[in-house]
């Protein structure tokens, strides 16, 4: 099966899943020629250039190969940082799975790997019936989990994991990523999920203290997503 892109989830809000979708966006492109960010919900805008964006979205742009309209590569950004279902509630309108599909699939058109981002953790709501897992599914991508390192780590991390698994989704691995500097036992923490999460570990995001720098986080991709032939042409641009 060909490499087409994955899904990115995390343990938690606030636990990095923007700077390590940026990160596996920069490694992605060293081995395919279009890579873009998807960013299908977005909660919370500032203003910039006299317009409202999102800095997640922003972000994956920056890390991205090919430009491409934004009502694809972010087509829901709801002006308060809240629950994307909550969100869209006060913003007045209604997120559902099957939009966020069809703008995948015109990303699908225009890259060869879609990287998606999701929002919050594993089972945010989108709706009243509807969660980022179900678009996860119905995507059919495999997942990346972003694991929070501080205290509470391991049951999250395992927990989604757990639920991942559970939707029929496959966990491709999974990126450490240091949020608390002082975290007690921080490599105990990362060998206890090494031995129990049953996927690869894709890399440890140290502590950075000034503004991250996505471009300079060493990720080891799984060896399907890479591609010679893609690399090749990738240089010859």
């Amino acid at each position: 099966m060909v490499f087409d892109g994955c899904f990115v989830t995390g343990t938690d809000t606030g636990v990095g899943k923007t700077l390590v979708s940026a990160a596996l966006l920069h490694t992605l492109a060293r081995h395919h020629a279009r890579v873009v960010g998807m960013k299908p919900v977005a909660a919370g805008l500032v203003q910039q250039g006299g317009a409202w964006v999102a800095e997640d979205a922003l972000a994956l742009r920056a890390a991205s190969t090919v430009a491409v309209p934004p009502a694809l590569d972010n087509p829901v950004a709801l002006p308060e940082p809240l629950s994307p279902h909550l969100a869209a509630a006060r913003a007045g309108r209604r997120v559902g799975v099957a939009e966020l599909v069809v703008a995948h699939r015109g990303l699908r058109r225009l890259a060869d790997v879609v990287l998606v981002e999701g929002s919050g953790g594993w089972r945010v709501p989108l709706n009243d019936s509807e969660t980022l897992a179900d678009l996860a599914v119905a995507l059919a991508l495999p997942v990346v989990l972003v694991v929070g390192l501080r205290l509470g780590c391991l049951n999250h991390a395992l927990l989604t994991a757990e639920a991942i698994r559970a939707d029929g989704l496959h966990l491709a691995g999974w990126v450490a990523n240091t949020v608390d500097p002082a975290m007690a036992c921080r490599d105990e923490n990362i060998q206890t999920l090494r031995q129990r999460l049953t996927a690869p570990l894709l890399g440890v995001v140290p502590w950075q203290l000034d503004t991250p720098d996505a471009r300079q986080i060493v990720l080891d991709l799984p060896e399907p997503w890479q591609s010679k032939e893609n690399h090749e042409l990738a240089e010859r641009i």
